[in-house]
């Protein structure tokens, strides 16, 4: 593909992978494309550790799905993440961030919104939604047939201090450059994000990797080749919207907002 092409076409994945086994000459190109990424001084502080093994990725599937049902169950997770969420066309088109709930169960339609208020957590819990999201979580990172986990060398991760924030920069542009080479591969990518917002659950996986005492553990994700026509999941979104140059781009000072 041409490179513009690949960055128009990068996307998150939120439904399931091909049972099928990422090639180790794929594995490889992402490996080696995580490689060219800048970072300060030529220090590449990143660290991988690319999970295939079936007992382990059941293992962090479960921690997935346990922490996703935790997270909807008590509250946090709307409490957290509600400022994100769009309910109509209209709404999105006039923001242009966030995502757009448009793919529901027809029993949660009625409840979408009074779900994003702090007093709906008990509908949500009569509605069965900590438990539908968080089996639905499992299912999708245990039928991942490849995860990958991302860490810093704390040697450069100082939190505090400018190296901190360097090595902080190289990991996120070396996992672009991963996410960015799936789109070449016909892969797909996701952040698993809910076992870091549990701490003990997020120690349960450092155990589970056997992170030793020089490395940070920093983020998960879960990788495979696409279907031919992706189904969506019973509860989905879309988040493709960019905003407009006018909201984000200021020409030569914060006072002069960029033309679209």
């Amino acid at each position: 593909m041409e490179f513009l092409e690949v960055l128009n076409k990068r996307k998150t994945t939120n439904g399931p992978f091909l049972d099928r086994p990422v090639a180790k000459e794929h594995q490889r190109l992402l490996m080696e494309a995580a490689s060219r990424a800048p970072s300060h001084f030529n220090s590449q502080p990143w660290r991988f550790v690319l999970i295939e093994d079936p007992a382990k990725r059941e293992q962090i599937a479960e921690i997935g799905g346990r922490t996703m049902r935790q997270l909807i169950a008590d509250g946090r997770f709307f409490e957290r993440y509600r400022r994100y969420f769009r309910f109509s066309q209209k709404e999105m088109e006039e923001r242009r961030d966030g995502i757009l709930i448009d793919h529901l169960p027809s029993l949660l339609r009625p409840f979408t919104r009074q779900a994003m208020r702090p007093w709906a957590t008990r509908l949500l819990r009569l509605l069965r939604v900590p438990e539908i999201l968080g089996e639905d979580n499992r299912r999708l990172v245990a039928g991942s047939p490849l995860l990958l986990a991302a860490l810093l060398d704390k040697e450069e991760y100082r939190p505090g201090e400018l190296s901190g924030f360097y090595s902080l920069l190289a990991l996120g542009m070396a996992i672009e450059n991963i996410w960015l080479t799936t789109v070449e591969l016909g892969m797909g990518i996701q952040f698993i994000s809910t076992p870091m917002e549990v701490p003990e659950a997020w120690e349960e996986v450092k155990q589970l990797l056997e992170v030793p005492e020089n490395l940070e553990l920093m983020a998960l994700y879960r990788l495979g080749y696409l279907p031919p026509e992706p189904p969506r999941p019973r509860i989905d979104w879309q988040s493709h919207q960019r905003k407009r140059l006018s909201q984000f781009v200021f020409r030569d000072s914060c006072s002069t907002p960029e033309e679209d």
